[in-house]
């Protein structure tokens, strides 16, 4: 399972990005997806996942109301929206993929390499 990130990069608080994950000889139609940030010095959170069959997600606290995960298997894609950010969602971003959706939290088999977002004035 190879994933690959894009989408990062600088903004200032209170913008958008939106990150988009992408798989190479597989569908992520096929799995669940998910979306995980290590800021520097902190543990890596799992903050969004979408499952497989209804598209059922799970956001964490700390983006809830502001982040949106989304997929279009036609594109075999998965999105995540990111809207009103704040300096403390600088983090680098992965895109993981695992089978099991839980609604507080999945957990992923794969991991793609990651992209910066930095939120700064």
């Amino acid at each position: 399972v190879h994933l690959v990130e894009s989408g990062g990069g600088s903004v200032q608080p209170g913008g958008s990005l939106t990150l988009a994950c992408t798989a190479a000889g597989f569908a992520l139609g096929e799995y669940v997806i998910g979306w995980v940030r290590q800021a520097p010095g902190k543990e890596r959170e799992g903050i969004s996942c979408i499952s497989i069959l209804d598209d059922s997600t799970y956001y964490s606290d700390s983006v809830k109301g502001r982040f949106t995960i989304s997929r279009d298997n036609a594109k075999n894609t998965v999105y995540l929206q990111m809207n009103s950010l704040k300096p403390e969602d600088t983090a680098i971003y992965y895109c993981a993929a695992g089978i099991i959706f839980n609604d507080y939290g999945c957990p992923y088999d794969s991991w793609g390499q990651g992209t910066q977002v930095i939120v700064s004035s």
